[in-house]
């Protein structure tokens, strides 16, 4: 499965077609931005901003995987979405008794039953939600080549045409990849907009790159990105302070020796992001917000530390590391962005969420 998927969402330019439907999904957002905005008691202090990239990571990656909205950005959030958000809330907020549950003996359930039931009940709720969705866009694109109509689409289209997974795998990738997608992208914007609050110097000169290089009003497209290398840098700094994961496992495939250790072959390591990516030897000052650290000095440098892998690395590599990546740094750009109709706010240097000016972004 994971070979069927890695061909069409692994690469940057694989995913780089989805940035029209991103950049509409960032649109909606920044229309909810200001109207919180208006109804706040200041007029400008928007309040849980976790909440809002909550909603815009789901309705993203849901774009992506289903190729439909879930309408998670209106005044009027339509039930089954929040009936979905009510089970990935539940999910979460009950993590770690289902890891229990999952442990618990298929004798000893019926004496204590709630966990496992609450455990199948919300993972119930996130299936059922996901195959409604594929089910409406199969449906679609059976009723075109019904009537003899060439078909295209996204990733659900082509994982239908080419048949290379059953129904069934298209239901379980599709609910996995959105369950993965939505608060690991949430908390990382979340922690990249208090990083830019928190370092208003460091904000001015991400925001001066982007009004140099893109302009005041260009809505970016994957193409652009390359032209803004502090926000790319950005994201990679956030990711190293504030990694999503606690960190990787690996099983060994061979006997190994690593710092005068003898590890088998078959046993489990696990590597602790948070260790490594604030060790002095990986990474000077470590405590430090400096997303320069990851810029290149020239065309042909290349900026590699192995402290600070957030995605993972190799064939086991997080699967959706380019959307999440696609998603941060087209909301990135935007939110810097000076607000449409306010052109003097430019030279303020006052951002699309317009908190103050400067900073753009108030802690």
């Amino acid at each position: 499965m994971r070979r069927v998927l890695r061909q069409r969402i692994l690469k940057p330019r694989d995913v780089a077609i989805f940035s029209g439907e991103i950049n509409q999904v960032i649109a909606d957002l920044i229309k909810r931005i200001y109207i919180l905005k208006s109804q706040a008691e200041d007029g400008e202090t928007v309040t849980n901003v976790n909440d809002l990239f909550f909603k815009y990571s789901m309705e993203g990656v849901a774009t992506i995987l289903y190729e439909s909205r879930l309408g998670c950005l209106e005044n009027s959030v339509p039930q089954p979405t929040v009936d979905y958000i009510e089970a990935l809330g539940l999910m979460f907020s009950m993590f770690k008794t289902s890891m229990y549950a999952g442990a618990i003996p298929r004798w000893l359930r019926p004496f204590i039953p709630k966990p496992w039931r609450e455990f199948c009940r919300s993972w119930d709720g996130l299936f059922k939600f996901s195959q409604i969705h594929v089910d409406n866009k199969l449906r679609d694109i059976q009723c075109h080549m019904d009537r003899g109509e060439s078909v295209s689409g996204g990733l659900l289209t082509c994982l239908f045409l080419s048949q290379e997974l059953t129904l069934e795998e298209i239901y379980a990738n599709t609910t996995e990849m959105l369950l993965a997608g939505v608060d690991t992208t949430s908390f990382t914007l979340s922690w990249a907009v208090y990083l830019l609050a928190r370092h208003p110097e460091v904000q001015q000169t991400v925001y001066r790159e982007i009004v140099k290089n893109l302009g005041e009003r260009h809505v970016p497209t994957a193409a652009d990105v390359p032209k803004v290398p502090l926000v790319r840098a950005l994201l990679k700094e956030t990711l190293r302070l504030f990694p999503v994961l606690p960190g990787n496992g690996r099983v060994t495939q061979e006997d190994l020796v690593i710092g005068g250790y003898l590890i088998p072959k078959g046993t489990q390591l696990a590597l602790c992001h948070y260790a490594t990516s604030y060790a002095d030897e990986n990474f000077p000052r470590p405590r430090e917000f400096r997303p320069e650290r990851w810029l290149r000095k020239g065309s042909l440098d290349r900026v590699d530390n192995f402290g600070s892998i957030p995605f993972g690395y190799g064939v086991r590599s997080c699967i959706g590391q380019r959307i999440a990546e696609l998603e941060i740094h087209l909301l990135l750009i935007q939110i810097l962005q000076p607000p449409p109709g306010q052109a003097e706010a430019a030279s303020y240097g006052e951002s699309a969420v317009g908190l103050t000016a400067p900073p753009a972004l108030a802690a």
